[in-house]
């Protein structure tokens, strides 16, 4: 395709994208009694293995394509607007641009989070016929070294193959702490993003329960930096980061397992990847009324909590409707509690 002809393709996707991402924020705020994002996994293994990492192993197989659909499909009758399919290395999926299809059958955003490994031209024009909409890329030095092979050096080539033949948004994410030897290298990636057209953020790696650990020295600087640069770019509510790089809490209604939710290999409903557990209820037995019910439970990691998606997602009803549950620790106090709503909720029909 002439080079003229796939901008104006790729810029009439971004405005039909840009249609329905309205539409779904906009449902979003008329209504709460539906899911907002979902990060589902449909592979555990990773042909990486990245030191700051607890979201991957090195055997597991994929999960079936049919049990897959089914859990999109349910998704769908929970509402969802957004689906992200993540790892793992998602793209080790023999199937995945069949998922993808699934998902956006239904009307539903589509993202996907790869290292970016396996990615080739042919590989992402299915992905464009698949109908993805979104793509993010961690990179997280330049040069690879002992904590992360995600380098640039290695994935340039991959993202001049983006630039060159995908329809969809793609996002670049930096890092800085947790290990990372160079927080410099996140200002050359984040500008390399920026000159290919690729929108630029910038992550802080948590601890293994996604918990702050604060910035210092040139860390921070880094992260200040490339905050500015990301305000040219992908639109998000990341406040909560200036908090974390500071050492401070929070205070912010998480809206996990309700608005947000990240459905394991197992097809588990949990809080999020870093909170794993809690709920910890099959996502084929998920209702409506589960939904409601983690909308107004507070969550104890809350004020220390760095997982971007949650807060992101949560923001949206950041204004409304207080957390009058508070947060159980002990599976069977979780059990107990869901039982005494599900009673309140009988006797309100």
């Amino acid at each position: 395709m002439p080079e003229g002809n796939f901008r104006l393709k790729r810029l009439g996707h971004a405005s039909t994208r840009r249609v329905r991402e309205l539409r779904m924020i906009s449902r979003a705020l008329l209504s709460t009694d539906h899911v907002v994002q979902a990060h589902i996994v449909p592979m555990r293994r990773c042909n990486l293995s990245c030191t700051y990492c607890n979201e991957f192993d090195d055997f597991s197989k994929p999960v079936p394509a049919e049990t897959m659909m089914r859990r999109v499909d349910h998704l769908a009758k929970l509402g969802a607007g957004l689906v992200t399919i993540s790892g793992g290395e998602p793209t080790l999926h023999p199937e995945l641009d069949d998922i993808i299809a699934r998902i956006r059958k239904h009307g539903i955003l589509a993202g996907l989070i790869t290292n970016g490994y396996l990615l080739t031209a042919d590989r992402i024009e299915k992905l464009n016929r698949a109908g993805l909409d979104h793509l993010q890329i961690s990179i997280d030095n330049v040069k690879p070294d002992e904590v992360s092979k995600k380098s640039l050096k290695v994935l340039d080539k991959k993202l001049q193959l983006l630039a060159a033949h995908a329809l969809f948004h793609v996002n670049i994410n930096s890092v800085v702490g947790g290990g990372i030897q160079n927080p410099d290298d996140a200002l050359v990636i984040g500008k390399r993003a920026l000159q290919l057209g690729f929108s630029s953020t910038i992550g802080i790696i948590h601890d293994g329960s996604g918990q702050l650990k604060p910035l210092g020295g040139r860390d921070r600087e880094v992260f200040m930096q490339m905050k500015q640069l990301a305000k040219r770019s992908y639109a998000r509510f990341n406040q909560f980061q200036d908090n974390v790089a500071n050492g401070e809490p929070s205070d912010w209604r998480c809206r996990a397992g309700s608005r947000y939710m990240y459905i394991c290999e197992e097809g588990l409903v949990h809080y999020c990847s870093q909170q794993r557990g809690f709920p910890g209820t099959p996502l084929l037995d998920y209702t409506i009324a589960d939904v409601k019910r983690e909308f107004i439970t507070e969550k104890a990691c809350a004020p220390y909590c760095t997982v971007s998606c949650v807060h992101q997602t949560s923001y949206i009803d950041h204004w409304r409707a207080p957390q009058t549950i508070k947060p159980v620790a002990r599976p069977e106090e979780k059990q107990e509690l869901i039982k005494l709503q599900a009673a309140a909720n009988r006797q309100g029909d």
